[in-house]
């Protein structure tokens, strides 16, 4: 257990901040599922839609240091993929 003043603040603040980042990434997890489940039922135009979703979430997601700019594009890419072989 911290000891110092300041070690309890920076407890404290981790807490904080560990449930933050939980959030998001459930948020960015869901919105990722939701792309996935709509391809899973070859709805192009719920694809499309949740893929429009998701792509801010993943993009702030970067932006808060949740994940990599290189993970948020492979998802970015691989579900784009995927909805554009439901249009064809």
């Amino acid at each position: 257990m911290a000891n110092t003043a300041q070690a309890r603040k920076r407890a404290r603040q981790s807490e904080v901040r560990r449930k933050h980042n939980a959030s998001e990434r459930s948020a960015m997890r869901t919105a990722l599922k939701r792309t996935i489940t709509a391809l899973a039922a070859a709805d192009y135009d719920a694809a499309g839609a949740a893929y429009k979703i998701a792509v801010p979430i993943l993009d702030k997601a970067v932006g808060h240091g949740i994940i990599s700019k290189n993970k948020a594009a492979r998802h970015k890419s691989r579900l784009n993929i995927q909805i554009k072989a439901l249009k064809a």
